[in-house]
């Protein structure tokens, strides 16, 4: 059984979602108005919103009951709360994750993790609390990942991080962050098959192209089945990637600041401009080809509020984010 949640997200048929109108029209409930929602109610310890997509989300202290003696048995007419191992055992059937981190941080570097698990280790990682980076605060990452760490042992986990400097020069050759990105998901499944030969499937986010990451595969990753899936964070495998991808990157900022003796914020934020500013103005526009990810917009604002420009950078910073649809080009001064 696993331990019990405050939030619990299921997607319901439009049999399903009759059943729990009327239950919820017709019990103890307190209406709500939330936006996109078919009904939204608040009961004594959570609240209920089903969403027009067929989505229902319960939330709250009480959540974890509600699901087990009102919605499985009036709903879903059947157990699945606790049994997900039972009713879907591809999630603890030996296979890897992938994510990454960092893809949306303008300092630092891009951080992709391939994490393998087994029956064996995803009871253990549910144990010390393994779920989407996204749902954890960084004091958190840190924890569970020294954990996770200590778990998988240096076999069984796999990190690409790519620094600043090489991410820039390859930007300026690919052009595309899906593309890179790809790239580097790809060398995590080579690196982790060379510890784990015997793993079967690889499982990632749907961020781009399917045959984009099989075709940067090399003759070793090409055995393995590769699934991409939409929140893919709610397989354990790639959710456990996200945290160690997550926590690798957090100690690269940290790391980073310290090299450069500046505040390395996360984001792209205008506290994040700030600093970048503070760094141009002390070292010049190049340095933001040693700490930041300079196809990113934020380098433009950056270099104008210093009154630069990335013609005065070297190549690798001259080379901006094209939008979807449109020609490479190459911004003057």
């Amino acid at each position: 059984m696993t331990d019990k949640k405050n939030s619990y997200t299921f997607v319901l048929d439009q049999k399903q979602q009759e059943a729990l109108k009327v239950m919820l029209r017709t019990g103890n409930y307190r209406p709500k108005q939330v936006p996109h929602t078919i009904i939204a109610v608040e009961a004594e310890e959570c609240n209920i919103n089903l969403y027009k997509s067929g989505k229902c989300l319960i939330q709250g202290r009480g959540a974890h009951d509600f699901v087990v003696f009102y919605l499985e048995p009036n709903v879903l007419l059947g157990a699945s709360l606790g049994y997900e191992d039972v009713l879907n055992p591809e999630l603890i059937t030996p296979h890897m994750g992938i994510d990454e981190s960092g893809k949306g941080d303008y300092f630092g570097a891009l951080v992709a993790c391939a994490a393998y698990v087994n029956q064996d280790l995803a009871k253990k990682m549910n144990q010390i609390g393994v779920k989407d980076c996204k749902k954890l605060s960084d004091k958190a990452v840190f924890l569970i990942g020294t954990k996770l760490r200590a778990l998988l042992g240096i076999n069984r986990y796999k990190i690409v991080a790519i620094g600043p400097e090489t991410y820039n020069r390859l930007y300026a050759k690919m052009r595309n962050v899906n593309t890179l990105l790809s790239w580097a998901h790809a060398r995590c499944i080579e690196n982790l098959l060379e510890t784990v030969p015997d793993c079967p499937r690889a499982v990632a986010d749907q961020f781009g192209a399917k045959h984009v990451i099989e075709r940067a595969l090399m003759k070793k990753g090409r055995s393995i089945v590769l699934e991409q899936r939409h929140k893919a964070e709610s397989d354990i495998a790639v959710a456990a990637a996200s945290v160690l991808a997550r926590e690798a990157f957090l100690r690269g900022l940290q790391t980073l600041g310290k090299t450069f003796d500046f505040e390395a914020h996360k984001g792209a934020s205008e506290q994040v401009r700030n600093s970048a500013v503070g760094l141009v103005k002390r070292s010049g526009p190049d340095i933001l080809l040693k700490t930041s990810k300079c196809h990113f917009q934020t380098t433009d604002k950056v270099l104008a509020a210093c009154g630069r420009s990335r013609a005065e950078m070297s190549p690798e910073g001259q080379v901006v984010a094209r939008n979807a649809g449109q020609p490479f080009v190459r911004k003057k001064g």
